[in-house]
């Protein structure tokens, strides 16, 4: 290793801790046949996530998301929730040109405001909603033809819309969260991100 590359190493930059505001404004769940959620007024998290989502549970299969594994091996889910955020929402709608985008097309089940890059909320963030539930970021949710295909549903006159929303929706699509405290969620719920210290390993 050149002493450039130790340098580097030995010297990470670091970026303190920080919390900001933000504040739910729609919910949904999937619990019928099919990518998308319905909305609901409240939802009441388990430490398994939503109770008859299609996303909840402690464990889930592995897809082409996780290379590293056979085809459906078993593993620790990390995708109990998907959040958005209305501010990305509609910088993917603009994007698309459509006159309307719903959250529960893409199978969201928290959509949030007052945090315009939801998106790039570091893994471990915790969202501290209302003093009660506590979710924990797991990372970014990559856009897929499956959401692609459930706005095309919407737009049958438009052609290529699958394949138009994962190129424009790329670090846009909100992020994936799990339960670590459980507790209910209520729409217009006030929440507190409470980011982690970040640094880059070089």
């Amino acid at each position: 290793m050149t002493q450039a590359e130790l340098d580097i190493v030995a010297d990470p930059r670091i970026v303190p801790s920080r919390k900001l505001p933000g504040r739910v404004t729609a919910l949904g769940i999937a619990d019928g046949e099919g990518f998308r959620t319905r909305g609901v007024a409240t939802l009441d998290l388990g430490l398994d996530g939503i109770p008859g989502d299609r996303h909840a549970g402690f464990t889930r299969r592995s897809g082409s998301r996780e290379p590293w594994y056979r085809r459906e091996t078993e593993m620790r889910s990390g995708r109990q929730l998907s959040i958005v955020s209305e501010e990305e929402l509609e910088q993917v709608r603009r994007a698309m040109d459509l006159p309307r985008l719903e959250a529960g097309w893409i199978g969201a089940n928290i959509v949030t405001a007052g945090l315009p890059r939801l998106s790039f909320l570091p893994i471990g963030t915790r969202l501290f909603v209302d003093g009660e539930a506590v979710l924990v970021v797991e990372g970014q949710n990559a856009p897929c033809r499956y959401a692609g295909r459930s706005i095309a549903e919407a737009y049958p006159e438009r052609s290529g819309l699958d394949l138009l929303f994962p190129q424009v929706a790329k670090r846009l699509r909100g992020v994936i969260a799990t339960v670590e405290r459980a507790g209910a969620i209520s729409t217009g719920a006030a929440f507190t991100a409470k980011l982690p210290e970040q640094w880059i390993y070089g």
